[in-house]
């Protein structure tokens, strides 16, 4: 049985937070990506993990938006997909710029979590279990994939209320 290969893009955002015991902060310090993968049964995956940066998505700009659509683009030529964890506030904007810059033959999923993984009541392991599912189903194109839900680009938004993506108006 062939591996199905996934390239794993890690960003930053709420889902990486960790708690900072000097200053009572959660903060992008560490990724704590290598040790949710632990806990889950990957059974014929190989990931590839790329560590592209590790910000809070509030903090990201036009060019980190280019930076993730490039890197994308280039993990999708040598994967039969792609999973980008990046922060929910800035998600549609990076999901927005990798749609238009097209994606080579892959699906791409973005995900992430509206509370950190290290927190109790977190949706950070099922958002990530979600999107490495979906991401071996999927068609070519580019997604965000939480809270079990799938929705293509273009036009997603978050809706802060509610707390989840929608479909955009």
């Amino acid at each position: 049985m062939s591996r199905f290969r996934v390239a794993l893009i890690s960003t930053g955002g709420t889902i990486e937070k960790t708690y900072q015991p000097g200053s009572g902060e959660l903060r992008n310090e560490t990724s704590v990506l290598d040790h949710m993968l632990g806990q889950l049964r990957l059974g014929e995956l190989a990931i590839e993990r790329i560590h592209l940066m590790n910000k809070d998505s509030l903090e990201m700009d036009q060019a980190d938006h280019d930076l993730i659509a490039v890197t994308v683009g280039d993990a999708a030529r040598r994967s039969d997909g792609v999973v980008v964890v990046h922060g929910t506030d800035r998600l549609a904007e990076s999901g927005e710029v990798t749609h238009r810059a097209g994606v080579p033959g892959a699906p791409v999923v973005f995900t992430g979590a509206m509370r950190p993984y290290e927190l109790r009541d977190t949706d950070a392991l099922q958002n990530l279990t979600e999107a490495l599912l979906a991401v071996q189903l999927l068609d070519p194109g580019v997604y965000v994939v939480m809270h079990n839900k799938v929705l293509r680009f273009p036009g997603v938004a978050k809706d802060h209320e509610i707390g989840t993506f929608v479909r955009g108006s």
